[in-house]
């Protein structure tokens, strides 16, 4: 086969070497921790201090109004992925990577010195939610190149852990939001952070996107796109494609991400920061220690979610994902329990047990959707995949959780409407086939077009 090995491809149909392959991998991981960052940053403020500056004068829905911005942004996400998606089959996914870095850190950048309410009135809001829409547009177009980088780089028999890589970059960039936050509660306590500190972390961006944006044209372009470019092969209208042969694939694989990403915004999403320091709460606790009981449990996220891309090349992404499941399902269970207890210890280990079943079914995300889809349509089936799994699991699940507290004065209903999000990505997982290792050159597009749907032999 041209192009393809057990060592990988390159553009001229080489085994890549082993320092290619490692600037791959540092090129995907430093881009999406920076993008995640700017992303979970915006979640992060929104439980902390957003709801007071930006939306406290509209009523006493305030909170909940804050928290659906969060979930506006999701709405965008697809928008980004067919953006992305088309050029990214046509173009490329380099050019598409760089595009959407920048657009993130301008948004983000521009966060950091937006006036709020008592400044400008209701157009502060509004700004808000204009600037939090370019950030939804830029994650969806994000994930699908990210992963393709690693995984189109990757051998064979190393596509979990290669893929692995840009999935680190959620809880990495977790934790860089997070540890932030924390830090700049000790520089700017009380008032202070409501007035200028929170600013900062917005900020920092700029210096982020610079360091992303020259790690990642240091990289060279996939060589699976490299291929159908020089075959002429590339998809002239992929979306179409996608929607016509493969619409029941695309739902059944965003069901699988919905089912993690349901859960794992009980933290990216910020409702946990918001529920934990909420002082009309049940908990009351200050802003910091919070915060890095966040950014402690985004390290067992990390470790977790590389454990099972490991795992994945060893035992295939459907039984790790399985295994995932189940130790999600038991994470969800244990969260308000812990939370609820008052004890900052047990809220960390609430998170830190979660974060486990978040791992196993995140770390093997990647390869799981790369090798789901043909190389010509690939691009746009990863991100539209991820997109519409992004609406239907995270995009308002803290909403959500706020509206059932609000409404029972309870987490009771949360749990179950978790563990319910859980059981879902259990089925979706149950109806796909496992398709470790196939080949992803577009010398097998034929193979690649077998369904990998239960029942189904067709595309």
């Amino acid at each position: 086969m041209s192009g393809q090995s057990e060592g990988g491809f390159t553009p001229t149909g080489t085994i890549a070497t082993a320092a290619d392959r490692r600037r791959v991998v540092f090129a995907t991981v430093v881009g999406t921790t920076v993008e995640w960052y700017d992303f979970f940053i915006y979640a992060t403020a929104v439980g902390l201090v957003f709801g007071q500056l930006f939306f406290e004068p509209l009523g006493a829905n305030s909170a909940l109004i804050a928290f659906a911005t969060v979930g506006v942004s999701f709405l965008f996400r697809p928008l980004g992925a067919f953006l992305a998606g088309h050029y990214g089959d046509k173009l490329g996914r380099k050019t598409v990577l760089m595009w959407t870095l920048i657009l993130m850190g301008a948004a983000t950048a521009l966060i950091g010195v937006l006036p709020t309410y008592e400044t400008i009135g209701i157009t502060a809001p509004i700004l808000l939610v204009l600037l939090r829409i370019i950030q939804g547009i830029s994650a969806g177009g994000e994930w699908g190149g990210a992963v393709l980088m690693a995984v189109e780089h990757a051998p064979r028999k190393k596509r979990g852990l290669f893929g692995a890589s840009p999935q680190i970059g959620v809880p990495l960039g977790l934790l860089l939001a997070s540890g932030v936050m924390a830090l700049m509660t000790l520089i700017a306590p009380g008032d202070q952070f409501l007035s200028w500190g929170w600013r900062v972390p917005f900020l920092l961006s700029v210096v982020l996107i610079l360091v992303g944006y020259y790690v990642r044209r240091k990289v060279e372009e996939s060589p699976v796109f490299t291929e159908l470019a020089a075959r002429k092969e590339k998809a002239q209208m992929p979306i179409a494609q996608l929607f016509r042969k493969h619409l029941l694939l695309v739902i059944i694989a965003a069901l699988v991400f919905a089912g993690n990403n349901a859960v794992g915004y009980m933290t990216t999403g910020g409702y946990i920061q918001g529920y934990a320091t909420n002082p009309d709460g049940p908990i009351g606790f200050e802003r910091g220690p919070v915060l890095w009981a966040v950014a402690g449990s985004a390290v067992t996220w990390l470790l977790t979610t590389l454990i099972a891309g490991w795992l994945s090349d060893r035992i295939g992404r459907r039984t790790t994902y399985i295994l995932g499941w189940v130790m999600q399902l038991v994470g969800v269970f244990t969260l308000f329990p812990l939370v609820n207890s008052g004890e900052i210890g047990l809220l960390f280990a609430g998170l830190a047990i979660l974060t486990i079943g978040l791992g196993f079914t995140y770390g093997p995300q990647a390869a799981l959707y790369a090798e789901l889809f043909p190389a010509s349509i690939r691009f746009s089936g990863v991100s539209i995949s991820y997109a519409i799994g992004a609406i239907a699991g995270g995009a308002f699940a803290p909403t959500i959780a706020t509206a059932i507290v609000s409404a029972t004065g309870s987490t009771d209903a949360v749990t179950w409407y978790l563990a319910g999000m859980t059981l879902l990505g259990l089925v979706a997982t149950l109806l796909l086939r496992d398709r470790s290792g196939i080949p992803l050159g577009p010398d097998h597009e034929v193979e690649q077009t077998v369904s990998p749907i239960y029942g189904l032999t067709k595309a």
